[in-house]
């Protein structure tokens, strides 16, 4: 029987911030980047637009990062 190490296990650096979003949220709702660095342990940075793209398989999407408002709209799907 072979034990998963870590580097075997495919996690993304923001599942915590997935997980959280699709057990805390419905609907249409922002979230500041203070409140997403919150959620996720870490600080938003430009990944995040790589990242995003995971999200659906959560059940929402980003549709609008404000870099002047430092927020991310979030649209369920």
């Amino acid at each position: 029987m072979k034990v998963l190490e870590s580097e075997d296990i495919d996690m993304s650096k923001y599942d915590q911030l997935w997980q959280y979003i699709k057990d805390n949220k419905t609907g249409d709702f922002e979230l500041s980047f203070d409140e997403i660095e919150k959620a996720s342990g870490l600080p938003i940075d430009h990944s995040f637009l790589r990242y995003k793209k995971e999200l659906p398989d959560y059940g929402f999407e980003v549709k609008k990062i404000s870099l002047k408002n430092k927020t991310v709209k979030f649209h369920q799907l």
